[in-house]
């Protein structure tokens, strides 16, 4: 007995918040893998981190946030977490504290209410000018 599987691409947008995280989990992963790197997906956040990232070198371990979108927060400082996002079409990885570093250096994020109030701050798209000043966080 044969059957036909029907399947067809997925618009990104009607996903719900969590398939968009799972999505973003399988993209990078595939992504990662071309770096030498296996990732284990974490079921709940582990001192922030969404997965594990681990080196074919047996040495190197990233904890990593997984974003939608270029977000920072004052919860991950200190916490030697990489945060991971895709922006028009592209994935950057970096350590978050130096991407925070990066952006209170050369942007205002940190007179605005929302990193004042809330301690965060994240870009729905990620400006040409912002693109510019993360562009060595960017994988290739």
């Amino acid at each position: 007995m044969s059957v036909e599987l029907k399947i067809g691409k997925i618009d990104y947008r009607k996903l719900n918040g969590r398939q968009q995280e799972n999505y973003n989990f399988q993209k990078v992963s595939g992504i990662l893998a071309d770096y030498g790197f296996a990732t284990i997906r974490l079921s709940d956040d582990w001192n922030g981190a969404d997965f594990i990232a681990q080196h074919a070198d047996g040495k190197t371990l990233l904890r990593v946030q997984l974003k939608g979108r270029l977000h920072i927060g004052k919860k991950y400082e200190g916490k030697n977490l990489w945060l991971c996002f895709p922006a028009d079409g592209r994935w950057y990885l970096g350590l978050h504290d130096e991407i925070l570093g990066c952006l209170l250096k050369s942007t205002g994020i940190q007179q605005t209410e929302s990193w004042r109030k809330r301690g965060a701050y994240n870009y729905p798209t990620l400006p040409k000018q912002v693109a510019k000043i993360i562009e060595r966080f960017l994988l290739e």
